[in-house]
Formats: C-alpha cells, structure tokens, sequence
C-alpha cells in the first residue's frame, strides 16, 4: 500500500512536469498531524510524528510536491482535508457506516469508548476551498480544509438518531492503533490564502447526509 500511494503520486507529478500542466492541486489529510497534542492543529506545526501508515505517506507525498515544485517550478497544493462527509460520500467513513446500520439495526463499533472529537467538514465546504486552490495556483502550499470545529463523536451520533428515528446499538471499544483522539483545524491560513470560510454546521449537513442516503439506498 505504501509504495503504490507514493509510486502512483510520484507518476502525476512526472506527467505533470512533463506536460507543464498549470498546477496541480492534490489531496493531503489531517492525519498527517499523528501524535501532534497541539489544538487546534495548524499547517505550521511539526507534522514528523504521523502513527498510522496513511498519514505517513500523505506526508511523504507533501515532502515530494515540494522538492518538485523547487526543481522544476511545477505549481503544487496540498489541502488536508479534515473527516469530510456529505452526499455521495465514502462508504467505508464512519458516518455512513453508522447511518447504514442504525438503518438496519445493526450494532456500531464506537472507539475509545465514545470520547473523540472529529472536525467534521461539509462536502460543499471543501469544493468551496477546492475551487479557490485551483483559481490561486500558488507555487507551493499547503492548506487546511476543515470546519474549525472539534465535535464531540457522541453528538454526531445523536444527531443520525434523530433524524433516522431509531436509536443507535453501540458497542463501545478500546482505541484504535494509529487512530488521534481529537482533530481540529486551524484555518487561520486558508482564510488568509483561499478566502476559505466554511459555513456549514454537523446540525445542518449531516440531516443533508441523511436525506441523500435515504433518497439513495432506500427508495431502491
């Protein structure tokens, strides 16, 4: 998995250089802030710590746009996307799977026995920030994309409760290896930047979630 992730990325800076594209903008992750204490985490923290393999090799790929875009002045931006949801979103994040077997009333795996706190960002928010990398195009960068607010994963539950109508089975577990306890983005940089103001609350996106899911799954 390592080698293909950072074989696969060095591949589009190769073409990209090749074919002097304009820019590439590309997709970091909040986990490359591991076992960082620091909240909220910000793009000027140390980020040499990552505890999962993952955040490794986001990293990795930063360190590698960097040396491209000095060598071969090739635009590069990275956005460290913070636990993005929304409609259409990945079936293997734990919003989805939850709302999938609160549906079914299947029990869900709650980690760390419930205390963590992600920084939940609405789809609609990251292509606000997206759309502004790309019209930018700066040399070099490296930007937060995140809600700059730490939610309590208890309430994220609560709130797919309510609008499901059922209430959730939780088995709750130890932490998980390579798993952080908290996320949080300081966008202090991307607002400077990217004129990046994310407006969209877990009280208002995840019932948009919820709407699209049952539009989706179970109307089949």
């Amino acid at each position: 998995y390592v080698d293909s992730n950072l074989t696969g990325f060095v591949n589009i800076l190769e073409l990209s250089k090749d074919y002097k594209v304009d820019g590439l903008i590309y997709a970091s992750s909040s986990s490359v802030y591991g076992a960082n204490t620091k909240i909220p985490f910000s793009v000027s923290d140390s980020v040499n710590k990552p505890i999962a393999l993952y955040g490794a090799t986001k990293r990795a790929n930063e360190l590698i746009a960097h040396a491209y875009s000095h060598l071969f002045n090739l635009n590069t931006t990275g956005l460290r996307f913070f636990t993005v949801y929304g409609p259409w979103g990945r079936p293997d994040m734990a919003m989805f799977i939850f709302t999938s077997k609160i549906i079914s009333n299947k029990p869900i795996k709650v980690f760390n026995k419930g205390k963590m706190k992600r920084d939940f960002t609405f789809i609609d928010d990251i292509i606000h920030g997206t759309k502004s990398a790309i019209k930018k195009n700066y040399n070099y960068e490296i930007f937060n994309l995140g809600n700059n607010k730490s939610e309590n994963l208890m309430d994220m539950i609560r709130i797919i409760e309510k609008e499901i109508g059922k209430k959730a089975k939780i088995e709750f577990f130890p932490m998980q290896p390579g798993d952080v306890k908290e996320s949080f983005a300081d966008i202090d940089h991307s607002q400077k930047m990217l004129n990046y103001s994310p407006k969209t609350s877990i009280g208002k996106g995840i019932p948009i979630f919820i709407d699209w899911y049952k539009k989706t799954y179970m109307k089949r």
